[in-house]
């Protein structure tokens, strides 16, 4: 019995994976300008520096099909690990008060000094994502002597408030800081190159393989306390690594694209009813997913309003938001 739910999984993981290839392939022939598959197809085998179609997949379209492959991805996975971290179905990196650090970062280091480089906005971004992470991470382990859910939710929302307070100070006196501010929060994966975020996609990259690497553990915390320390698990060592990963994972997401809300939310949902509540299969599903989930958020992004785009955090949310409300319909349901 056993084998064969393997087996499905094994098959439902293979078309997840031939649909992201799919999405990468449209995400790099769609936009302004369609570029048909026999250019994309050369302008990797056979590149041509005077072809129009080749410059614009290798300057701007690669660079941004990769980094919403990474950040949906680490998302998804990112909401997987809080959700299993926390023993509750409606967590998500955003209660590590990663996004309202990060742009409390932003806006201090706009005011402060004149961010000129696109780098320097990613590092400013991942340093207050981690710091918020991180003082939520141990606030949620004072007292007691361990980790309590509860706690954490209580104290990312803290965090958030916190930080959201000082970002809206600082913006009454640095207009400079406003407008930096608003295009960073509206989330998006254009004018960035791989030059400048590869750092940053590499550590995004190493935390997805250790994550994924923890599944049998993140299964037996899933199980409850009891049966982890039955089974002579680490509870505080395994609790201390997710909350590594999901700060790395959420913190660069949060770095390269902005405020990207939802994909580590409803994606963990769908990949349980659709795939597997095994995190060996959750975890890679849900990566797959989503990276596919926001590829196609961001190709709708881009044609819905030809020749300008929306921002993929408005189309996420779009997404995301009727998602969210019929979930906690049923499980206010479930609890009536």
């Amino acid at each position: 019995m056993r084998g064969m739910k393997d087996r499905s999984a094994v098959i439902k993981l293979i078309l997840l994976s031939v649909l992201l290839v799919f999405a990468m392939l449209l995400s790099l022939m769609a936009g302004a300008n369609w570029i048909p598959l026999t250019d994309v197809i050369a302008a990797f085998l056979q590149p041509d520096a005077m072809n129009i179609n080749h410059i614009l997949i290798s300057s701007t379209r690669l660079s941004r099909t990769l980094m919403a492959v990474v950040v949906g991805a680490s998302l998804a996975v990112a909401g997987v690990l809080m959700q299993a971290l926390t023993r509750n179905p409606l967590a998500s990196p955003g209660l590590f008060g990663i996004n309202a650090g990060a742009a409390f970062f932003i806006i201090l280091f706009s005011t402060l000094f004149t961010l000129t480089s696109l780098q320097a906005w990613l590092w400013c971004a991942f340093l207050g994502a981690a710091l918020a992470g991180s003082l939520v991470w141990v606030i949620g382990n004072m007292g007691q002597g361990r980790m309590n859910p509860l706690r954490i939710v209580l104290a990312g929302a803290a965090m958030t408030a916190l930080f959201s307070a000082f970002s809206q100070a600082l913006l009454v006196v640095s207009q400079e800081g406003l407008d930096t501010v608003l295009f960073w929060l509206a989330g998006s994966l254009t004018e960035r190159s791989l030059i400048l975020v590869w750092p940053l996609m590499l550590l995004s990259l190493l935390a997805l393989g250790l994550a994924l690497a923890c599944a049998r553990q993140v299964n037996v915390l899933s199980a409850g306390e009891e049966i982890a320390i039955g089974l002579g698990q680490r509870l505080g060592l395994i609790r201390l690594l997710l909350g590594i990963l999901i700060i790395v994972l959420a913190g660069s997401a949060v770095a390269l694209a902005g405020s990207i809300g939802f994909i580590g939310l409803i994606v963990p949902h769908m990949v349980r009813k659709g795939l597997s509540i095994d995190h060996r299969w959750l975890l890679p599903g849900s990566a797959l997913a989503g990276a596919t989930l926001l590829l196609l958020a961001d190709l709708v992004a881009r044609v819905v309003i030809l020749p300008q785009e929306v921002p993929v955090g408005v189309m996420t949310a779009l997404l995301g938001a009727p998602f969210f409300i019929l979930l906690a319909r049923r499980r206010g349901a479930r609890y009536a």
